[in-house]
């Protein structure tokens, strides 16, 4: 049973000594990936993503940057994946966050102690890499952490794996804080607008999440604006009334913060400045993540259409190696001009296990390519999976290996992509991704594929006009 430990960095000091303590429990440098975000700033769901998708280990344990194990972590770590039934997905470490017992834990410290009782943090989560294939890894739709810890464990509890929670621990400091911190933290709001979207009511429940403050935070930003208009309006008692509802909601907030702080001098400063801050900054955030999530997930036009060969762009030969034997699907032409007068990228995603069985060279399959090409035209970049069933690897559909490939050479998120395919192995491909699929069927099409597809066209030109029209 191997693993890799895949640690996303952002440029804080705090990678040296995680890299110092794994050297000294015998971590080799093999076992370690080390995922710079600090430039693209895409988000610790994209960097944990091109971590997991570049290694082969059994078990991918992510580690942020800014955690340290404990001294028996490598062992407890090896008892946890040994012990992990078939069925189970995940095995989280212990987090222990080291705070002073003299005084009452500041309002930072005690956002990071919650780390202590989440579930499914990444903060040290270790995963089957079969179970990242089977869900297509994290939503890269989830710009921060936090939040796309818990969509992933939602995910793979629904899809019928575990989770656990193994005996490893490790620490995770509390790093200093700035004055206006607790208004950025409102950030999270649209990622719980997006979790809402995404999972429906009782998401919470769930995954184990508090809804916190933020229903109040809503009904006193709305006292002030309507104070606001109210006063704009001449109509004084209303904004009167209005107004000492956002008081009374505000100093609520501050009494609720500094009664379970040390009362120090910065605390007190920082629980005063921002408290009028934070109803607002919460709303706002809400309400943009709502309209974000539903322009997320409104399908419209793809940025990129990715195609099958066999069955789909050419009649399926089975194992055909002869480029003088290609004959195109009916109606293929005038798709595919469609798609290059509407200026939208295409890609291929074929499975040629041929190859892999050895009945095929990678020379035949690329000169029968060629000759799609000769008839079609150019189609973009080809990906082929050479591998034969029971190989165990990543890129033959219905995994999503090649849909991601594709995606990450077009420079277009899998969620904005289409597949376009003839059998359920190419629809649950573009699932497993988070794209959109369109099944085409021909007479090799199982009745249950056709059944069990979310968007069905009878041809090639039918799913090109469902995918131009952005319905």
């Amino acid at each position: 049973m191997t693993f890799e430990i895949i640690i996303p960095i952002v440029g804080r000091p705090s990678l040296v000594p995680l890299l110092a303590r794994l050297a000294e429990l015998g971590v080799r440098n093999d076992q370690i990936r080390v995922v710079n975000d600090a430039q693209e700033r895409r988000g610790p769901a994209s960097a944990r993503n091109r971590g997991w998708r570049d290694s082969t280990a059994d078990w991918i344990v992510f580690l942020d940057d800014d955690v340290l194990p404990e001294l028996q972590w490598l062992s407890d770590l090896a008892h946890d994946l040994e012990e992990a039934a078939p069925d189970v997905a995940g095995v989280q470490g212990r987090i222990r966050v080291p705070l002073p017992g003299d005084r009452p834990p500041t309002e930072a410290e005690r956002t990071v102690q919650g780390l202590e009782t989440a579930r499914w943090a990444t903060a040290d989560m270790a995963l089957r890499r079969s179970a990242l294939l089977s869900v297509g890894g994290f939503d890269e739709r989830f710009p921060r952490a936090f939040r796309e810890d818990s969509d992933l464990a939602l995910r793979l509890t629904e899809a019928g794996w575990r989770m656990e929670r193994g005996r490893r621990s490790v620490l995770h400091p509390v790093c200093p804080s700035a004055l206006t911190d607790c208004v950025r933290r409102e950030q999270g709001n649209a990622d719980d607008a997006l979790m809402l979207l995404l999972h429906g009511r009782g998401w919470h429940r769930r995954a184990g999440a508090r809804v916190g403050r933020r229903p109040v935070h809503l009904a006193v930003a709305t006292a002030a604006v309507a104070a606001a208009v109210s006063a704009a309006l001449g109509q004084r008692g209303l904004a009167h009334a209005f107004g000492c509802a956002w008081l009374a909601g505000t100093v609520e907030l501050m009494w609720s913060r500094l009664n379970r702080g040390p009362g120090s001098a910065k605390e007190i400063a920082t629980v005063l400045l921002t408290s009028p801050l934070l109803p607002p900054a919460a709303s706002v955030h809400w309400l943009r993540g709502l309209l974000r999530a539903r322009r997320l997930l409104r399908r419209g036009r793809p940025e990129a259409v990715l195609l099958d060969r066999d069955g789909t762009l050419v009649v399926d030969i089975p194992f055909n190696g002869d480029p003088d034997l290609v004959e195109t699907t009916p109606g293929a032409h005038a798709a595919l001009a469609r798609l290059r007068e509407a200026g939208i990228p295409m890609a291929v995603v074929s499975n040629q296990s041929a190859i892999g069985r050895g009945l095929l060279t990678r020379e035949a399959v690329a000169s029968v390519n060629r000759r799609v090409e000769e008839l079609l035209g150019p189609l973009g970049p080809w990906f082929v999976c050479p591998h034969a069933p029971g190989e165990g690897c990543d890129c033959r559909k219905p995994t999503p290996g090649l849909v991601y490939r594709a995606a990450q050479t077009l420079g277009v998120p899998p969620n904005r992509c289409a597949l376009v395919g003839d059998v359920g192995a190419d629809m649950e491909a573009a699932a497993a991704a988070g794209a959109r699929g369109i099944l085409v069927p021909t007479e090799r099409t199982r009745p249950e594929d056709v059944a069990a597809a979310c968007e069905v066209a009878p041809n090639l030109e039918a799913a090109v006009d469902l995918l131009l029209d952005g319905r």
